[in-house]
């Protein structure tokens, strides 16, 4: 035992110096045992080879997978389909190949054509060839029914299609199997024994080419017609700007909840006077329940209840309610002058609802960045179009906040222009250039779209 430790130690130790550095073949050390190309000295490699494996399992792979024998489970279907239609009309007594062929090959198509005239006919093709022919994406081949004509055709030819391939492939593996097994059995079937490797692994590609010839040929005739491919585009940019606009309405409510919150939480600590706390405990309270049921609001949205259901108010708040977000400013400790001209029953819904969440943000905003200070939101109708102004007075810096950051970019200003481009109109935020020294949010909105 002692000997093979010391022999041990000293083979390690001689091939410590090689496992420090490596040199390649300009005699260059390579620090740390890292190989130049990835090779290692004294490796053998073989043509073709890559660091993702050696070609031979790269060919032998798809021979053994499950995709390829379920795909051709399913080309024998239509296989087993002219071999049934065949036996029943015409048969084959008596008859040469082209009349066979002339009589099946008419039957079939006629009966086929039939079949997908059903609408049902196309969802069953579209499972089973979800299931058997194994596609990369499953949405690539559709399971719905036949909605239009040019669905039924669509689905005439993959049928068709489907059974020409599956006849030509069952016809070919019968009558090459049936020769193959002829020669081995014969009087050469010593010649012909090292050739069956050969023979099992040509045979086993043509039928993976066959199965990917009819996956291709399903994604092609059985999948998403250009008009379900554009219905579901269109769905997914609507739920896509619904939550944009869920993002917005929880950014907008929660966000100015919060503000008065922490405003009117700050200025209850610094002032010892009792009555000046009740009232901001009340604004707190009053601002905190207008959050949660904006919150409720937008639940409704997310689990797509039906509006009022489980007695869940639903309606969004509109300029009818603007006074009540004036209050609550007014109560944080801002005055705000309001002047609205536009009555509520003279908008749209929708313009006054998104008018309302637009000047509530711009009061939010006056409110984290100059608390205190004046603010004047005017609501004005003017060369059929809406106009919202909202100033207030900077207690810093030109253009900045007290702290000293830029409102430019904040998420806030970006959803409001964000609405106002959705209704076909514009806005504009920043410092005032008339040395008025105020942050000005003015913004356009068109009455109706394309005005």
């Amino acid at each position: 035992m002692p000997k093979i430790a010391a022999l041990k130690d000293a083979v390690l130790r001689k091939a410590a110096p090689r496992n420090a550095a490596l040199r390649n073949p300009s005699g260059s050390a390579v620090p740390g045992g890292a190989v130049s190309g990835g090779r290692v000295p004294g490796s053998v490699v073989l043509p073709g080879a890559t660091a993702a494996g050696t070609p031979l399992p790269r060919l032998v792979a798809p021979l053994l997978a499950g995709a390829t024998y379920a795909r051709l489970l399913h080309l024998l279907v239509g296989f087993v389909f002219v071999g049934v239609v065949l036996m029943v009309y015409p048969g084959t007594y008596r008859k040469g190949l082209g009349e066979i062929l002339t009589a099946s090959v008419s039957v079939d198509c006629v009966l086929l054509a039939v079949v997908a005239l059903v609408p049902a006919a196309r969802r069953a093709e579209g499972v089973q060839a979800r299931l058997l022919l194994v596609p990369d994406r499953e949405e690539d081949i559709a399971t719905e029914p036949s909605r239009t004509w040019a669905d039924r055709w669509r689905t005439a030819g993959w049928l068709i299609g489907r059974v020409a391939l599956g006849s030509a492939v069952g016809f070919a593996l019968v009558l090459g199997l049936a020769a193959i097994v002829d020669r081995l059995t014969g009087p050469d079937a010593l010649l012909y024994l090292p050739l069956v490797p050969l023979l099992v692994f040509g045979v086993g590609w043509c039928l993976v080419f066959a199965g990917r010839l009819q996956l291709a040929l399903a994604v092609r005739l059985l999948g998403p017609s250009p008009a379900e491919r554009l219905a579901e585009a269109e769905l997914r940019a609507e739920r896509l700007l619904e939550r944009n606009r869920l993002a917005r309405e929880l950014h907008d409510s929660i966000g100015h909840a919060l503000t008065v919150t922490v405003l009117q939480a700050g200025a209850a600590r610094e002032v010892g006077d009792h009555a000046f706390v009740a009232r901001a405990l009340e604004v707190i309270e009053e601002t905190g329940r207008q959050a949660m049921e904006d919150l409720e609001r937008t639940l409704v949205l997310l689990r797509e209840t039906p509006p009022g259901a489980n007695g869940v108010a639903t309606e969004q708040p509109g300029i009818d309610q603007l006074p009540a977000l004036f209050d609550t400013a007014r109560a944080a400790g801002s005055p705000v002058e309001a002047r609205v001209e536009v009555s509520a029953g003279a908008l749209p819904g929708v313009l006054s609802r998104e008018s309302y969440r637009i000047v509530q943000e711009g009061v939010t905003n006056a409110l984290k960045y100059a608390p205190g200070e004046p603010v004047e939101v005017r609501i004005t109708l003017r060369d059929g179009q809406l106009e919202l102004r909202c100033a207030n007075r900077l207690p810093g810096g030109e253009g900045r906040s007290p702290a000293g950051g830029s409102r430019k970019g904040g998420k806030g200003l970006r959803g409001i222009r964000e609405r106002a481009t959705l209704l076909g109109g514009e806005a504009a935020a920043g410092a005032s250039q008339d040395g008025s020294r105020e942050w000005v949010l003015h913004v356009r909105l068109p009455l109706r779209l394309g005005s």
